[in-house]
């Protein structure tokens, strides 16, 4: 993609921090706040602006490419926007949307804002009718409308690595030609952030099993877990330890943490020491039964030491015998 299509957000975005500490989110441009700030002044009726206004969220749907995972969305996921949204009598804050054309059954898509119309659905279905979804119309290719969202997104801290990373996965193909290094410079990220949070949808699915829920998967724990996916000896070895983890939790036990099962799985990687195998010492007596040789038989490999012991009245014959017969 020409550098010159970076120009659309590129206010949005310049001033994002290139350096993120590992697990943390890359932080939004102040913008955004502003921005919402200012939506939020205008939100008073029905129609706000032209292109702010309050529509049936029956006839919106998710974007293909939203970073959401819609099983992920529960009473007790969304607590806060509902209490908000109660006490406010209204959704507040837009989401962002853009117009469809070819669906008899939807009039937006929803670019930004999977939760909030989630939220709003809910109370519609719980008594409160009266509540419609605050969105801003906006006219948007696919991969501006995939930068908005990140740009809208990427300080929220109720978004998981586990979501943002599948959601720059596919946009990495999709937009970006498979190239991280132009996917950071439109992103106005570093690239190692985003080498980082990829790991996380690629870690392989019989790893990822070992996690009750795999939003438990941080950037942290991927960073970690990746290394040893690459390699066919660390893997089998996670793999087995994720079988265990998956056949405990079948079987009754408490779910662990992603931190605890991290842990679990790192350590299945460690070969146990083995125990230093101790020498066994044979005692071989003379015809007067005292005692006349001493054989020691260490590992496999490393030989037999044989010891003639004095005072034995053992001889010369009689311990060439008997030496004879320990070779």
């Amino acid at each position: 993609m020409a550098k010159g299509n970076k120009g659309f957000s590129s206010l949005l975005t310049d001033s994002l921090d290139e350096e993120i500490e590992e697990g943390e989110a890359a932080p939004a441009r102040s913008i955004m706040a502003s921005r919402s700030e200012a939506l939020n002044r205008l939100a008073s009726g029905k129609v706000v602006t032209d292109r702010t206004e309050f529509v049936d969220p029956g006839r919106c749907r998710p974007w293909r490419l939203h970073n959401r995972d819609l099983d992920h969305l529960t009473e007790e996921s969304c607590r806060d926007l509902i209490g908000a949204f109660l006490s406010a009598k209204k959704q507040r804050i837009p989401a962002i949307v853009r117009r469809l054309r070819d669906d008899p059954d939807h009039d937006y898509e929803i670019i930004a804002g999977v939760r909030r119309w989630w939220t709003v659905q809910w109370l519609r279905e719980h008594n409160h009718p009266e509540f419609d979804y605050l969105v801003t119309v906006q006219q948007l290719t696919d991969e501006e409308a995939f930068r908005v969202s990140d740009v809208e997104n990427r300080s929220r801290k109720d978004i998981t690595d586990w979501e943002r990373a599948h959601e720059y996965e596919a946009a990495l193909e999709e937009f970006y030609e498979g190239s991280l290094t132009q996917m950071a410079e439109h992103l106005n990220i570093s690239k190692s952030w985003l080498s980082r949070m990829l790991n996380v949808a690629r870690l392989p699915s019989e790893i990822v099993s070992a996690f009750s829920d795999r939003h438990d998967i941080t950037v942290r724990i991927a960073r970690d877990l990746k290394p040893l996916a690459n390699d066919q000896r660390a893997r089998k070895a996670m793999e087995a330890e994720a079988v265990a983890l998956v056949a405990d939790r079948e079987g009754g036990a408490e779910p662990l943490s992603g931190p605890e099962i991290a842990k679990r799985l790192l350590k299945a990687t460690v070969a146990p020491a083995k125990p230093a195998r101790k020498e066994k010492a044979e005692t071989i007596k003379s015809k007067e039964g005292r005692p006349m040789l001493t054989v020691n038989r260490p590992a496999k490999g490393e030989g037999v030491t044989i010891k003639v012991l004095p005072g034995s009245g053992a001889g010369k014959d009689e311990l060439i015998l008997a030496i004879g017969k320990v070779l």
